[in-house]
């Protein structure tokens, strides 16, 4: 008998506290892949990056992105919250300053 290919949902359903791998996994595999066309995208406009940069800003740019089309995901959802979650804010703000100061 053949098994039926796992879901979405199954595959969320590995998390660490409230984050699902298959989340982190999804982000950071897709920012690797799209990196190379993102590198030459901002090549043209003057803009000099490299792919470890674009590791570097998959979170602080995923909260970004989820805040300006509304969807509040958990981990958006604790990083605006602003009695606790500093884990994942320090991660995040971290993040941002280290690729902005290997920059200057």
């Amino acid at each position: 008998m053949i098994k039926a290919m796992p879901t979405i949902q199954f595959l969320r359903s590995f998390r660490f506290g409230e984050y699902a791998y298959f989340d982190f996994i999804a982000a950071f595999l897709g920012i690797y892949l799209l990196s190379p066309l993102l590198v030459r995208l901002f090549l043209s406009l003057r803009v000099k990056t490299s792919k470890k940069t674009w590791l570097f800003l998959t979170l602080p740019l995923s909260i970004l992105i989820h805040l300006l089309v509304h969807n509040i995901t958990p981990m958006t959802r604790d990083f605006m919250d602003l009695h606790g979650h500093y884990g994942i804010k320090i991660l995040t703000i971290g993040l941002l300053i280290k690729e902005t100061k290997e920059k200057n």
